[in-house]
């Protein structure tokens, strides 16, 4: 009787965690965005990544894709939710976007899913209520708030070049489109060897990308920590967990998630950076976590 308890609240825990995991992403960016260029990081992240499921698949025993179907289609979603989006989302900060403008573009996310779903026909389980839409301003309305001060700085759109938007605009649609062809085409299979395919076709288009980069890697303890956490934490961890919540849940309830993490990500670098929260900061907290709540709150 213990463990189906244990199990369910294994799985009402996985959004929280997903979303710490998931807001270290921009800490790890600070520290190891200074000592490497932004696709030959990713190349070691993907690579190493995949050494550490290879052995954990070899372990386990776990069974791979078994179709050219099953292979074609992970490897589509590998592309556009690792290779397009972090290799955005780096490459707009490396060149010059500040984080704040940057995390708001790509905060777009479940509004853009939201849309898609609507506007499908065939969108019937997924599709989203009067109430979720009501989240989804309210919660992108807490995001406005929480990255407002990185643009009252001076520093975000000082910087804004169409490269680093067109890197933006590219992690934002590499994003949603990732998600909704996963939740449509990807059928459920093991983690591990699901995940495993998505970085080894993220590797082969980064690949040629990251040898055009003139920039070396500086490693020190700081990207090497940066490099240790990216693998172990964000990759094995937080993408894992992003897979499952999408295999299990609506398209527009998992990306409501992704609201939470500019939020999570401020009371981080507070912690470890003792950057100020403004009382306007901890307001957009409050009215991001009450949007995704209505958000992901059960129809009656």
């Amino acid at each position: 009787m213990s463990h189906p308890s244990s199990s369910d609240a294994w799985v009402r825990a996985m959004p929280a965690v997903f979303v710490l995991i998931w807001s270290t992403g921009f800490i790890v960016a600070r520290y190891g965005m200074p000592n490497a260029p932004p696709f030959s990081f990713l190349w070691y992240r993907y690579a190493l990544s995949i050494a550490c499921f290879l052995i954990w698949i070899r372990f386990a025993g776990v069974r791979w894709p078994q179709s050219r179907s099953e292979w074609f289609h992970l490897s589509i979603t590998g592309i556009l939710m690792h290779a397009g989006y972090l290799g955005g989302v780096w490459a707009a900060v490396k060149a010059g976007m500040g984080s704040g403008l940057s995390a708001l573009i790509v905060g777009l996310q479940p509004v853009l899913t939201a849309i898609w779903l609507s506007s499908s026909s065939n969108a019937t389980e997924n599709r989203v209520t009067q109430r979720q839409w009501m989240g989804l301003v309210l919660g992108f309305c807490g995001l406005l708030l929480v990255v407002w001060h990185k643009f009252t700085q001076g520093t975000a759109l000082d910087h804004v070049t169409l490269l680093n938007l067109s890197f933006a605009v590219m992690a934002l649609l590499s994003i949603t489109l990732g998600t909704l062809y996963q939740k449509k085409f990807v059928k459920p299979c093991d983690v591990r060897t699901a995940n495993t395919t998505q970085l080894i076709a993220a590797l082969l288009v980064t690949t040629p990308i990251a040898w055009l980069e003139t920039e070396s890697v500086q490693w020190n303890f700081e990207s090497m920590g940066a490099m240790a956490w990216s693998v172990l934490g964000l990759t094995l961890g937080g993408s894992s967990l992003l897979y499952m919540l999408i295999q299990k849940g609506a398209a527009a309830s998992v990306t409501s998630l992704m609201y939470l993490v500019p939020p999570c990500t401020a009371l981080l670098a507070w912690f470890l950076f003792d950057e100020p929260i403004t009382a306007v900061t901890l307001a957009g907290i409050a009215l991001t976590a009450w949007g995704v709540s209505w958000v992901l709150r059960p129809a009656k």
